[in-house]
């Protein structure tokens, strides 16, 4: 089959690899209608991400149809058309018991390499390190599905792949962070980074009752489609988005504040950013928290900050001080995606909201590479890249 390759940073190629097979009873094996392209998926392009090897299947916002089911699978069949969450549960352990699917006990066979860094692991992910068990992704003709008797949502025949496909990650997560910024009816949110997750986030906010959501990035499209959700823009190239905040709310900041950036962030022109990039050119940093620094100078007195950004290692001059002066709480962390898709899919057939909109660029696998070089470089107004494998 042919699948989306790592070889090395900033060097994917779209390779002919062997065809997934059965593993364990509990396995299925998906032909892949659609996949897409992830803003974390640039962490492994740019070399962020440890633990990956040459040959490796990167890719983890998949869907498709079952065409082949191990022995223990009862409630799938062939020709089931599915979606599969990014990170991979079992349904059984303790944390699955509580929907905190995202911290699976039992389905990353790496778990002592990341309870090193982390003190304890969380489940096992799609096309995403050996860290996270190594598992091939499903940017792919076919992929493996482990734990597919729990882990998948059946998706109804009259909505179409490019409607669901974002419930793989991109939607839930954003609908997680607005949900973790305990944004309820009347809030005042402020969103870092308006790219797929943030306009997830911002679309979010509004369905959870948001009375008003800004919107901080310094690229021109994705501030335009941020405006059109109902966003307002504030673009830190030409403003500080403490100043234009304190205007907006008449000094009382948001209470509700999102970081969807994450570990690549970009200042504009300020001195941490330059601190920053010197730090991790020289390893002495592992991520670069510039918008989460923000966002907690930003955020209102015992306000809320949610971080659906992923950061993997170690951040330096973080501002303890200000978060314990204003009391503020943080609520972060991969998604639990089998808890919300079921009434994000009924939202979705309801019309409250249309993920295509996000979707600016479509191709086949092999049109992948120069994809990922559109989306990190931002070029072409690129913002979400969906593919079909076949």
């Amino acid at each position: 089959m042919r699948a989306v390759t790592y070889h090395g940073t900033g060097d994917l190629r779209v390779d002919t690899v062997p065809d997934p097979t059965i593993q364990h009873p509990r396995d299925a094996i998906l032909k892949v209608t659609t996949t897409a392209i992830c803003g974390s998926d640039l962490h492994i392009y740019d070399g962020f991400l440890p633990a990956m090897k040459t040959g490796d299947i990167i890719g983890h916002e998949f869907m498709g149809e079952i065409v082949e089911v191990g022995s223990e699978v009862s409630n799938l069949k062939v020709g089931d058309r599915v979606l599969i969450p990014f990170n991979i549960t079992c349904g059984h352990c303790h944390f699955c018991d509580r929907q905190l699917y995202s911290m699976c006990d039992n389905s990353n066979p790496d778990s002592e390499k990341l309870q090193k860094l982390y003190g304890q692991a969380g489940a096992g992910l799609y096309g995403y390190s050996h860290l996270f068990g190594g598992y091939d992704g499903g940017q792919a003709e076919y992929v493996r599905v482990p734990f597919a008797d729990t882990g998948h949502l059946k998706v109804p025949g009259h909505l179409t792949d490019e409607q669901v496909l974002f419930l793989t990650d991109i939607f839930p997560t954003g609908w997680q962070a607005a949900v973790n910024a305990d944004v309820k009816e009347g809030s005042t949110v402020a969103v870092w980074g308006a790219g797929p997750v943030g306009q997830f986030a911002i679309k979010s906010a509004f369905l959870l009752g948001a009375e008003q959501v800004f919107a901080i990035d310094r690229e021109p499209e994705r501030l335009r489609m941020a405006e059109a959700a109902g966003a307002t823009p504030i673009n830190m190239t030409e403003a500080k988005p403490y100043d234009v905040l304190m205007e907006k709310t008449n000094e009382r900041l948001p209470e509700c504040v999102i970081d969807a950036v994450g570990l690549e962030a970009h200042g504009a022109g300020v001195i941490d950013t330059v601190y920053d990039r010197v730090k991790t050119a020289t390893f002495q940093e592992t991520d670069r928290p510039h918008a989460l620094r923000e966002a907690i100078m930003c955020a209102r007195k015992a306000g809320t900050v949610s971080i659906a950004g992923v950061y993997a290692g170690m951040v330096d001059k973080f501002p303890i001080g200000a978060a314990f002066g204003k009391a503020l709480s943080f609520k972060m962390g991969q998604t639990h995606v089998l808890k919300h898709i079921p009434d994000l899919l009924q939202r979705i057939e309801q019309g409250q909201i249309d993920p295509t909109f996000l979707i600016t660029h479509r191709g086949t696998l092999d049109d992948a590479p120069a994809f990922y070089e559109q989306f990190r470089d931002k070029k072409d107004d690129c913002i979400k890249c969906v593919l079909t494998p076949h």
